[in-house]
């Protein structure tokens, strides 16, 4: 049986790597991938044009007739699109009207997040803007599933600083031993595609490719370099919000997907626990090596040490 999966966002980092674990040797050959693309652009047919099994559909986000054409005939959306409100509400609500319209079964929303569910009010707006979405997703008749995945490891080595390299020092606020979740972009891609593929899905897929404290990142810094790394209080989570709703008022761009006063709400909600996972199940899609934070790390100080040659 042939199941068609329509991929919006497909152009992006994560989209484009869902879109290979789809095409790939692990996945099934009758797997049909359609790329919905925004009209004029042309970066979807120079990535995929010369794939056998992949459709390129154009359709703005704003045009709900359009995308109900583009969605015809599909099993499974697969949403990675990135943003704020625009995208992650405005858009996706009018990409979900589009998929009941044309009558799609499964719908897998851009949570791709740690756990929204629980954080509290006001305390991290891109986790608010996925609770809200939720609730138009769970109105709807098809079936959802959203994969929560904890951060994404790879953000530990760029645009979070959580380590400082180099004075030694792994930040953290409230509790060194507060347990965090990471997955990189790549496994999280691998279970986004399997998940499409799982007409039994839940409504949520936990899954975490690594769960560490500062002390553990602390001590794995110190056993790659063979210099002592040591742990930072930065201070408590609520003196962290603080500042983050201050960095949120002086603004100038608050619709901007990830500013810095978000990254300080996204480590609120992971170093209080609100956002930590809870129901995590690796094993839902057989023996995986999963990406550590560790090898992360290790593949960095790599790439550190060859640049500076």
């Amino acid at each position: 049986m042939i199941s068609t999966v329509l991929v919006a966002g497909a152009t992006g980092d994560l989209g484009a790597r869902i879109v290979r674990e789809l095409l790939g040797d692990n996945s099934h050959p009758a797997t049909l991938v359609r790329v919905l693309t925004r009209p004029g652009s042309g970066t979807a047919q120079g990535m995929y044009a010369r794939e056998d099994r992949v459709e390129i559909h154009e359709a703005a986000y704003t045009d709900q007739s359009t995308l109900t054409i583009a969605l015809s005939g599909v099993d499974t959306v697969i949403s990675a699109v990135s943003g704020a409100s625009t995208v992650i509400l405005d858009a996706q609500r009018v990409l979900l009207a589009a998929a009941v319209d044309a009558g799609v079964k499964r719908f897998i929303p851009s949570d791709y997040s740690a756990d929204y569910r629980r954080v509290t009010p006001g305390s991290n707006r891109n986790f608010e803007l996925r609770r809200e979405f939720a609730a138009d997703l769970d109105a709807a008749p098809l079936r959802v599933t959203s994969v929560l995945n904890g951060a994404f490891t790879d953000m530990l080595t760029g645009q979070a600083p959580m380590i400082l390299f180099a004075r030694h020092r792994v930040l953290f606020w409230s509790s060194p031993d507060q347990v965090l979740d990471f997955t990189t972009k790549d496994d999280v891609a691998r279970v986004v595609a399997l998940v499409a593929l799982d007409a039994d899905a839940p409504r949520v897929v936990e899954v975490a490719g690594d769960r560490v404290t500062a002390r553990d990142i602390t001590r794995t810094l110190s056993e790659l370099t063979g210099t002592p790394f040591t742990t930072q209080w930065a201070g408590t989570t609520g003196t962290l919000s603080a500042m983050s709703k201050i960095g949120r008022f002086l603004s100038k761009d608050k619709n901007a997907t990830f500013p810095a006063w978000q990254g300080m709400q996204y480590f609120v909600s992971m170093f209080s626990g609100e956002a930590e996972l809870h129901h995590v199940d690796n094993e839902r899609y057989g023996p995986h090596n999963w990406t550590s934070v560790r090898d992360v790390l290790q593949a960095h100080l790599q790439r550190t040490t060859v640049d500076s040659k």
